[in-house]
């Protein structure tokens, strides 16, 4: 299964399988969907710290993407790194994430991210328990720290040292 940078060409089918999973799930606590404009905004931004969004394709289709920035601000926290995976419904159980994952780890570790973080709502256990298969160690529950659906969600942090 390939797995590569993602190209603007690529950005329409990236957003008809994540914009669902804004408008439908708590997967994301976030309520906006992404436009055209916004993710290629948000791959550059990226690329521009030397971060990257690489897709996982299979038969010509993309199945799913990972993607990373910095933890938190300021350079304190130049070695902390967040991650964003998200899968096509098709590809979930597959393995297709595992590849993705050591992907996007590998990329960090190269520019120098010494751990990746993992904020998971507590509500996706799947989300969870996929990360603790992949060595992620929980860190830390923050109780009613997102809203969506007119209710409170937990938030999951988890982490790994790269």
């Amino acid at each position: 299964m390939p797995i590569r940078p993602a190209t603007p060409e690529d950005l329409p089918e990236i957003l008809a399988f994540w914009n669902p999973m804004i408008r439908e799930t708590t997967v994301t606590f976030s309520s906006e969907e992404r436009t055209l404009e916004s993710l290629g905004q948000m791959i550059a931004t990226r690329r521009g710290k030397g971060r990257e969004f690489l897709i996982a394709e299979e038969d010509d289709q993309i199945m799913g993407f990972a993607t990373y920035d910095q933890f938190r601000g300021g350079n304190g926290y130049l070695h902390a790194m967040e991650h964003t995976i998200i899968l096509s419904g098709q590809a979930r159980g597959r393995g297709l994430g595992r590849h993705l994952m050591r992907a996007v780890e590998d990329h960090a570790r190269g520019g120098g991210a010494h751990t990746m973080v993992a904020a998971v709502s507590a509500e996706n256990e799947g989300g969870v328990a996929f990360h603790l298969a992949l060595g992620y160690e929980p860190v830390g529950r923050l109780p009613q720290s997102g809203r969506k659906f007119g209710r409170w969600l937990d938030l999951v942090l988890l982490q790994k040292i790269l």
